[in-house]
């Protein structure tokens, strides 16, 4: 039997009550991204989650789409979108069973979903560059194996986790602006909180694709 993602999911922001399980602050190192995001632009934000990304995104001018699994991460995403007025386009998906929309967007990020098996990963991450604009940006951020020692969020499968080798061969059809593994200390709800293993990828989708 395959794993149920939307009750795994489901559970864990019903569990929070009220209170936002990953924060409602923006994700740091999207956060420090912020010049490569401007007013118009389409972003789709994947896996976003109670709606923390999505929201600064479009607080940032752009217009947003934002996946979620989970029909009360959806509902919390839209409160959170309600109560900072902006207005962000919420789609309740499965995304490694979704008909990706294609070059439709430019840029598409993916923070902390790393959900995905190894065998998964690679649709979940094709759909992801399909649906990037050619010269569009993809940006993710995730845990690296060594994150298993710091035990302070993400999955406790070390397949699940993200090497600089791993994504520099995923995208070695890219331009890689930005690839660095670093430790750092994050802050984010109760989920994610204290000193954490980290790898950032920024990458631009060739012109000719």
């Amino acid at each position: 039997m395959s794993f149920d993602h939307e009750a795994h999911w489901s559970a864990r922001y019903r569990d929070a009550g009220d209170e936002y399980l990953f924060g409602t602050a923006p994700n740091k190192f999207l956060a420090a991204q912020a010049e490569r995001f401007g007013a118009g632009m389409n972003v789709l934000s994947v896996a976003d989650g109670e709606g923390r990304n999505a929201v600064w995104l479009a607080e940032q001018g752009c217009r947003v789409t934002a996946t979620e699994i989970s029909p009360v991460a959806l509902e919390k995403a839209a409160k959170l979108a309600r109560v900072r007025r902006v207005a962000v386009d919420f789609v309740q998906v499965d995304i490694l069973n979704w008909d990706w929309p294609e070059a439709a967007y430019d840029a598409v990020l993916g923070i902390f979903i790393q959900f995905a098996t190894p065998a998964e990963r690679p649709r979940q991450l094709a759909g992801m560059k399909l649906a990037v604009k050619p010269g569009g940006l993809l940006l993710l951020q995730g845990y690296t194996p060594k994150q298993l020692e710091h035990r302070t969020g993400g999955p406790s499968a070390v397949e699940n986790l993200y090497t600089e080798a791993m994504l520099r061969e995923l995208f070695a059809d890219w331009d890689i602006v930005l690839l660095r593994e670093h430790e750092d200390t994050i802050e984010e709800g109760t989920a994610h909180a204290g000193r954490s293993a980290l790898i950032d990828l920024v990458a631009r989708k060739p012109t000719g694709r």
